[in-house]
């Protein structure tokens, strides 16, 4: 048996909350890194309640990585007994069985309360448990009619970056796995925290779970230069009445062009896309600072506090003054005022 506290060497903190990687022969180096990279790194500026991180060998004997590496993880499978979130990087393939073991020592975590995450092929680990029946599960697109059809219960959604229920969190491909590691930081400690990290890792700190897994035709360069100034003009004033016929005419196109070649370079409709600025615009508000409901609701493009409520529980599952509760509060609690400081 390996005692939690062996774990200490790779972990930030011994208070925060402890992310663990079951390591298995064949194991996803991207995906692994991904986890490691967002959770196991040293974070000064988080403050000690930041995460620990532990990796954890679910297998017996040599444990290879893609790229001809070898593994020594931190310790054995029963590491999933501390975890509060357990993230399965990848897996060795659709139709390789996952043993029986990993899947009961995978549900008892999740039954004493810990948080279940997949990237990629790791949904298929997940699925082996059968807590995902009757439940909305993500998976690369490629491997969606597989998982789907080994597991008839499961409501696979291949459009989606991520998908999230009760506590189980499933993603896409690779590049969405990140997307979901700070879906996770956002939830457990605001906006501002998981734009840091983002900014660490040079990648745009927010996709929205709903967002499409690729873009079948790319917008061409000259064009995704004027829709991408547009993008970040709404950004800098979101208080402005932003209508289709509007953002087409700065991107000198037609409405009907402009529609297609906005979803096909963001993944959503002009609408969809602008509420989840005005929301994470909110969201950094509320966080750091003491601003009335009403002004984020003006200030963000909502205008009033009763609009911001509606896209803001529809969007997170959560009132405007919950969240302000919830993460103002943690931040706090948890030293990342220098964080919030930074922005």
């Amino acid at each position: 048996m390996t005692a939690i506290d062996e774990i200490t060497p790779t972990a930030v903190s011994t208070h925060g909350p402890l992310v663990v990687a079951p390591v298995y022969d064949g194991l996803c180096t991207f995906e692994f890194s991904i986890v490691a990279e967002i959770f196991g790194l040293t974070r000064p500026e988080m403050g000690p309640g930041w995460y620990r991180f532990a990796s954890a060998a679910v297998e017996p004997g040599v444990l290879r990585a893609h790229g001809g590496l070898r593994v020594m993880a931190d310790g054995q499978a029963d590491l999933l007994e501390h975890a509060d979130l357990i993230v399965m990087a990848g897996w060795k393939g659709p139709q390789v069985p996952v043993p029986e073991e990993l899947a009961q020592r995978l549900r008892m975590a999740w039954e004493r309360g810990a948080r279940l995450a997949s990237i990629c092929s790791g949904a298929f680990v997940l699925a082996a448990t059968g807590l995902l029946d009757g439940r909305r599960a993500a998976t690369h697109w490629r491997y969606a009619e597989a998982l789907r059809s080994r597991h008839p219960a499961i409501e696979v959604d291949a459009e989606v970056l991520y998908a999230e229920e009760d506590r189980i969190l499933t993603s896409a491909g690779s590049a969405a796995g990140m997307d979901l590691m700070l879906h996770i930081v956002r939830s457990d400690y605001g906006v501002a925290a998981a734009n840091s990290v983002a900014r660490r890792l040079v990648m745009p700190p927010h996709r929205s779970g709903g967002q499409a897994q690729f873009i079948e035709r790319p917008v061409q360069p000259h064009r995704w230069s004027r829709l991408s100034d547009l993008l970040e003009q709404i950004r800098t004033d979101l208080q402005a009445h932003w209508t289709v016929d509007r953002m087409a005419e700065i991107v000198l196109m037609s409405p009907r062009t402009f529609l297609r070649r906005f979803i096909a370079a963001t993944g959503l409709p002009p609408g969809q896309w602008l509420n989840a600025e005005r929301v994470a615009q909110a969201q950094r508000l509320l966080e750091s600072s003491s601003m009335p409901l009403d002004d984020i609701g003006m200030q963000v493009g909502f205008g009033s506090a009763q609009a911001l409520r509606h896209h803001f529980k529809s969007r997170l599952g959560l009132t405007p003054r919950a969240y302000r509760g919830m993460f103002g509060a943690a931040l706090a609690n948890t030293g990342m005022a220098s964080v919030r400081r930074e922005r």
